[in-house]
């Protein structure tokens, strides 16, 4: 089978190192806050007192409640809508907005797929979140591009690079996304 369909790729190949966020910031929605904490604790049954209880905190060496490591992707998605925006253009079963902050990252340099998935995260956890934590995810570095055919088609495995900071910009976390976007194969 001939490989020249990754020759598509090489432009991807060759922007590894390359941050693609353009230097823009992306802040979480709101600002981090202990009733937001306690409904991320509710469906876990997440028992832990540093999440609730300021004084257990504050004798742990926290200046307040922290909120888990894991829900730092809950505090930096940004806002999806806002008053007087219209996301949805179609009242289809199963219709999806018009725009998400959670979407791939389009660029020139990639050849365009209509396939997307999230194939591994790899988080660092630096510093805990805390209540009145602002978080916001900066840059968005290309660490490495490998095309690759697999049942459900022919793209390429991507792995990016971002950070988590607060509004001290102290880093949170350190976070490796990598993804597969992809044709798929004609059914």
């Amino acid at each position: 089978m001939s490989e020249d369909w990754k020759k598509v790729w090489e432009q991807m190949i060759g922007a590894v190192g390359q941050d693609f966020s353009n230097g823009e910031e992306k802040p979480g929605a709101d600002v981090v806050e202990k009733g937001a904490i306690r409904k991320f604790l509710e469906p876990l049954e997440f028992d832990c007192p540093l999440h609730y209880d300021r004084e257990i905190a504050i004798q742990h060496g926290y200046s307040d409640i922290i909120a888990p490591y894991s829900s730092i992707n809950t505090w930096s998605i940004p806002v999806l809508w806002e008053p007087g925006d219209k996301i949805f253009d179609s009242a289809e079963k199963n219709a999806q907005p018009t725009k998400s902050p959670v979407t791939a990252l389009k660029t020139d340099l990639a050849p365009e797929t209509t396939g997307f998935i999230v194939t591994d995260v790899e988080m660092d956890y630096i510093k805990p979140v805390m209540i009145g934590d602002h978080v916001r995810k900066v840059g968005n570095v290309l660490l490495s591009c490998e095309p690759k055919e697999t049942k459900i088609g022919r793209g390429a495995f991507m792995v990016w690079e971002s950070k988590f900071l607060n509004q001290h910009n102290e880093i949170l976390a350190v976070t490796r996304l990598q993804t597969y976007n992809y044709e798929p194969h004609p059914h």
